[in-house]
């Protein structure tokens, strides 16, 4: 039946808009173009969640699971405060007033030398985080230190198969030349919960979280990550990126010492794991015996030590990793990997390494790299430089001790003033 009604999807306009939806499917959001979508605003979802991460990495302001957008008419004028996650609608002059100010500081942000350390010059790498060789050529423009993670899953998330070794290599090269002489991390495929792929994962899983998802698929689909791991190697010969990889959702020891036996196999040197399941915080030192290296995935990370799912926006307030006990599990992974005889270096690749408050204090729990959406880059270097490690070690212990993670919070940020003379 005919009726005369747009199709659904995202819709097309000649001037740019805000897109309010429901929800959005993160490979909905990942075609979304930034001339002309100007924010997101959903009434689903979590902060935390992949279509949040991918808004974020666009350089768009986006409010998950904002209460009665669905009422809101085609045409109404709304300002939205990303940061804050809330929107104004009808705005009046004073509102527009301070919404310009804010735009004039972020500006001002806008550009990263490409040297992140403290100022006591403490080093600390500033890394992006990328989906594809588009992101990676935008991440390099600003500066970028190198990529900490390639979601190599977002690009074959439309596609109905496997694709060959030789496409994915293709895909792969694209960001490691971007890229060359600098550190590339590529997380191996991280299918699953929100990121399903049809070729990969099963839709009816009934807890897709805690299921069959990123190192876990190779239980029910073997081959697909070796054949991921022959297109990876493939595609490092004809490079001079400097190629790391590793997988998401391992658990055990015994995981890792299988991933990285699969990686001597393909000819890869740096096998190395994402730290997002609390086992693997709480064994790091056993792990990393196995590895050469770790990134903690604050998003997952914080979900399961919470029994937060981050999809849902009503879990918001436990989703957020200043939580002392997500914290916690940062300096455990840490200390594991400096236990006698590792010395393996551990990254942050989850969104808490954009927050600039919370930069500080990874950096103070002894993180050695920090990588998130390139568009904070600038944000995070400007506040780290105000800090020595020792002050940044102080603020550490500080968020520890907080007993929520709004307080720690609010501690850490009321010990940084240049916060807010960045309108941070």
């Amino acid at each position: 039946e005919l009726r005369g009604v747009p199709a659904p999807g995202i819709p097309s306009a000649s001037t740019p808009f805000i897109l309010v939806a429901e929800d959005l499917a993160p490979a909905d959001t990942a075609t979304l173009d930034p001339e002309k979508v100007l924010a997101l605003v959903t009434a689903g979802g979590g902060p935390q969640s992949h279509t949040a991460i991918i808004a974020r990495s666009l350089g768009l302001p986006a409010v998950v699971a904002a209460a009665g957008v669905d009422e809101l008419a085609d045409g109404t004028e709304v300002y939205v405060d990303g940061a804050a996650g809330s929107i104004t609608t009808d705005p009046d002059d004073s509102q527009r007033a301070a919404a310009e100010a804010w735009a004039t500081n972020a500006s001002l942000l806008a550009v990263f030398d490409g040297k992140g350390a403290t100022a006591d010059g403490h080093l600390v790498p500033l890394l992006a985080n990328v989906g594809g060789g588009k992101d990676a050529v935008a991440a390099a423009r600003l500066n970028a230190q190198g990529v900490g993670l390639f979601r190599t899953e977002f690009c074959f998330l439309e596609r109905d198969t496997e694709p060959t070794v030789e496409e994915q290599a293709a895909a792969y090269k694209s960001v490691f030349d971007a890229f060359p002489g600098k550190k590339v991390v590529l997380r191996t495929l991280d299918a699953g919960a929100d990121k399903p792929l049809p070729f990969l994962t099963d839709a009816t899983e009934p807890n897709p979280a805690l299921g069959v998802r990123g190192y876990r698929t190779d239980f029910t689909s073997p081959g697909v990550l070796d054949r991921q791991l022959q297109a990876i190697a493939l595609a490092e010969k004809d490079s001079e990126a400097d190629v790391w990889v590793m997988a998401p959702m391992i658990s055990t020891a015994e995981e890792a010492a299988h991933f990285a036996s699969m990686c001597t196999a393909a000819g890869i040197t740096n096998p190395g794991v994402m730290v997002e399941v609390p086992s693997a915080a709480l064994t790091a030192e056993s792990i990393l015996r196995e590895v050469g290296f770790a990134s903690l995935g604050t998003n997952d990370l914080t979900q399961y030590a919470m029994a937060a799912d981050r999809q849902l926006g009503p879990l918001a307030n436990l989703n957020t990793p200043w939580q002392p006990a997500v914290l916690r599990l940062v300096g455990l992974t840490v200390e594991g990997s400096r236990a006698e005889g590792n010395n393996k270096p551990v990254g942050v690749c989850g969104e808490a390494a954009a927050d600039p408050a919370l930069a500080v204090v990874l950096t103070g729990l002894g993180v050695n790299t920090l990588s998130m959406t390139a568009r904070s880059l600038a944000a995070v270097a400007a506040v780290l430089k105000t800090v020595t490690l020792a002050e940044a070690q102080q603020l550490a212990k500080l968020a520890l001790s907080a007993p929520s993670a709004t307080e720690a919070r609010a501690w850490v940020r009321e010990k940084l003033p240049v916060l807010e003379q960045l309108g941070l």
